[in-house]
């Protein structure tokens, strides 16, 4: 098979549009499509080309990489609405299909029958590692699909992540990322109320961080978000609301499994109470303020008590 050369990218929203800058570090020849004006401008200044649709984005190129929001976007730009337009009315045949979203696993399933069906190619590939990661090109990558097709874009994963791995057929991927992402959760939450508890018995939170971190409660979670949250900063590198939508399609998943996620649907309904309250928009480490509200004391020490849960919370947060 022929190198790729030519792609396509697709959404260039926080995680899309480093991944798009790296992947023009690498030396590939991209063209790129975005709803919002600013980040396609900037990525065309930067040695992109334009392009005016999802179907013209994917047209003449060897692979069209999508990051979007969730399952309804990816089948949208992919599939096209009404059955026109989209990913799979502008690509030839052979183009690999990557979609980099992080969705739920039927819908990947869906999306590759239909790609296959075209004579695309498909890769399911989320990722984790949020924006710092997809700044630096050292990303997770989880990969679902056939072993010929990864085998044919590791150049794209290389220059996006410091890891890939092919987990299985189409719809592993996401499967995959949905293991991580209940596992990020609930570290999240436990590091909130063990920073909360310290706090309140009059520790300093920093230097129990640093007793615990080189033990076997040593996390990368911790090591990345304790220090946000003894900072009091919360400004997004994964956006909250994002992570619900993760753990509403694992919990989705697991009903259609058969698998009870009693953890996961308790920390589903915190992270619920902080949207409603105005606080999708802040990082997912701000699972804390949760237990901040509940306890009456903030981890940071700074200030008055985070408000209680009322649902009046301030929406621009």
């Amino acid at each position: 098979m022929a190198e790729l050369k030519r792609v396509g990218f697709i959404g260039l929203g926080i995680m899309g549009k480093p991944m798009a800058k790296n992947l023009l570090k690498a030396g590939f020849e991209l063209k790129v499509y975005s709803r919002s004006e600013a980040p396609q401008k900037e990525l065309v200044a930067a040695g992109a080309s334009g392009a005016t649709s999802t179907k013209d984005c994917a047209t003449d190129v060897d692979a069209v990489v999508t990051m979007l929001p969730d399952s309804p976007d990816s089948e949208k730009v992919i599939l096209g609405a009404n059955g026109r337009g989209g990913v799979v009315e502008g690509a030839r045949e052979g183009t690999i299909v990557i979609d980099m979203s992080s969705i739920a696993p039927a819908a990947s399933q869906s999306i590759g029958a239909v790609c296959e069906a075209k004579g695309l190619a498909m890769l399911d590939a989320p990722v984790s590692g949020g924006e710092p990661g997809a700044v630096k090109g050292e990303l997770a990558i989880m990969v679902g699909g056939k072993p010929e097709v990864f085998e044919r874009a590791t150049g794209i994963f290389d220059a996006v992540g410091k890891s890939y791995v092919l987990c299985g057929g189409y719809g592993a991927g996401n499967t995959t990322k949905l293991a991580n992402q209940i596992i990020v959760a609930a570290n999240i939450e436990a590091v909130g109320e063990a920073l909360v508890l310290v706090r309140k018995a009059g520790l300093d939170p920093t230097t129990v961080f640093d007793a615990i971190k080189g033990g076997l409660a040593g996390s990368n979670v911790l090591n990345a978000k304790a220090p946000m949250m003894i900072a009091g900063n919360f400004d997004p590198g994964f956006r909250l609301r994002l992570h619900q939508k993760d753990l509403a399609n694992a919990l989705l998943t697991g009903k259609e499994l058969g698998v009870p996620l009693p953890v996961t649907a308790l920390v589903q309904q915190m992270v619920g109470a902080l949207v409603n309250d105005g606080k999708g928009d802040r990082d997912h480490s701000s699972i804390a303020n949760f237990i901040e509200q509940m306890a009456a004391t903030k981890i940071s020490g700074e200030g008055d008590p985070a408000t209680k849960i009322s649902g009046e919370g301030d929406a621009s947060a």
